[in-house]
């Protein structure tokens, strides 16, 4: 049977905020097919035209700010204070494409023996998004706001748990003023997006979530002939040399695993320690762990939440079971009441474990010790995922050196691993491919049009 009622849940308490209905065919057909037309006229504004809705955005978003990180708590369990700052970095992201998109998509002189040649890129289309609850706001400018300024329009299809946030998006683009069309979104089940990509009007779709969700969905695109994106989650790792800022070290290793609630695709999941900075690393990592407090995100003095869902945190629970029944050792941490999951400390990870295997979506964090730099280098990359990782160490060159031996999208040296719209975001291996943000980004949904000219006698 299908659903017909999408509901909103407060994970802290499982008080039920709200249901909204799916939309009928007739409405889905309709959404499609505003977007196709906002996109005639929308790829004709200039870039200072549609820099200007993107500013306004943010303009609201800054106004808002309370009401729409109040709204992100409600709706999947983030604390306040980091539901404010993700509102905030979507405000910077929507100035920051505002302002340099007409740079980077500056036509590109090439010579090739004509008397004129260049690339130009033009936007493509309608541009099928579909979003994760972890950031609800965030994942959603990071892809919209280049794919918007580029001239396309784009259908949101967000997680289903978190449909206030889908709406109040779509209410923020209008009052920018963007035609009706360039954003909508859609209050549609997953069998809605094979009737969405099989559409002549859509011409491309990015996707971030899980590893299953990007496969049935990369395949709807291939069978299609559309351009896809996919970020897809990783197992990042966190490699510790002696040598490292402990104290600095710890600080971040901490942040990157526990905040929202460990939820993040980019967390730092497997901390690989060289067996001689093990001691001293544990040693403050485990106090620091104890120190966190867990309960109300509305409450101002705790630093985490409840995990999103019920279905989540059981997920984890029994990854975390597993990971001790092949060995390993649970060291502080890991009980579970409904949704609230204790920040948990797994030692002794080995490969084949849910906990080096698998992404744990969730606050733990799991120890892997090695042997030397070139064992930590093997251990990282004996992943099947592949999106970020981070290194700690004094010696910068050396830094780079094993930064360059990591199979990952990105690799941070002494920083936290985080997206940034200066810099390209994205993975390799089975943590999906193409890229967001910055021009690598921008780039993933325009025509790259060659225009050669000879002249004529």
């Amino acid at each position: 049977m299908s659903v017909q009622v999408f509901k909103s849940i407060f994970p802290y308490t499982q008080e039920l905020l709200a249901e909204y209905p799916l939309m009928e065919d007739r409405q889905l057909d309709q959404a499609i097919s505003d977007a196709s037309t906002a996109y005639q006229t929308w790829k004709k504004f200039s870039y200072y035209e549609r820099g200007r809705v993107l500013k306004n955005a943010a303009s609201i978003l800054r106004r808002d700010q309370e009401m729409l990180a109040t709204l992100t708590t409600k709706e999947m369990g983030k604390i306040t204070s980091e539901a404010m700052a993700e509102v905030e970095k979507c405000a910077g992201t929507a100035e920051y494409f505002a302002d340099h998109s007409e740079i980077l998509l500056k036509d590109e002189l090439l010579e090739a023996g004509y008397s004129k040649s260049f690339v130009c890129f033009q936007p493509i289309g309608v541009i099928l998004g579909i979003m994760p609850w972890n950031f609800p706001f965030w994942q959603v400018f990071r892809y919209a706001v280049p794919t918007i300024m580029a001239g396309n329009t784009t259908l949101l299809k967000h997680a289903p748990n978190v449909c206030g946030c889908a709406l109040a998006l779509e209410k923020i683009f209008l009052e920018a003023g963007a035609p009706i069309g360039v954003f909508t979104s859609l209050i549609i089940d997953t069998p809605a997006v094979a009737k969405i990509l099989s559409s002549d009007a859509v011409h491309a779709v990015t996707l971030t979530g899980s590893e299953r969700a990007g496969s049935s969905v990369a395949a709807l695109a291939g069978i299609n002939i559309k351009k896809s994106v996919m970020e897809l989650g990783g197992s990042d790792a966190l490699i510790v040399l002696p040598d490292a800022d402990m104290q600095m070290a710890v600080s971040v290793a901490l942040n990157s695993r526990m905040q929202n609630a460990g939820q993040s695709c980019i967390a730092a999941k497997r901390f690989i320690i060289l067996k001689d900075a093990a001691q001293d690393f544990l040693q403050q990592f485990l106090i620091r762990l104890k120190n966190l407090q867990q309960g109300d995100p509305f409450d101002k003095s705790i630093h985490m939440g409840p995990m999103a869902r019920l279905d989540l945190a059981n997920t984890l629970d029994q990854q975390l079971k597993n990971s001790v029944k092949m060995g390993a050792k649970l060291e502080y941490g890991g009980e579970m009441n409904g949704c609230n999951f204790k920040p948990a400390l797994l030692l002794d990870v080995k490969k084949n474990m849910p906990a080096f295997d698998e992404e744990t979506f969730g606050p733990m964090a799991a120890v892997i010790l090695a042997k030397d730099e070139a064992d930590a280098v093997r251990l990282a990359n004996d992943s099947r995922y592949g999106l970020a990782a981070s290194i700690w160490t004094r010696d910068i060159q050396k830094g780079i050196d094993l930064a360059k031996q990591l199979e990952a999208g990105g690799v941070f040296i002494n920083a936290l691993v985080k997206s940034d719209p200066r810099l390209p975001f994205g993975g390799i291996k089975k943590s999906g491919y193409g890229r967001e943000l910055d021009r690598h980004g921008i780039m993933e949904f325009v025509n790259i049009k060659t225009i050669a000219v000879s002249q004529s006698e």
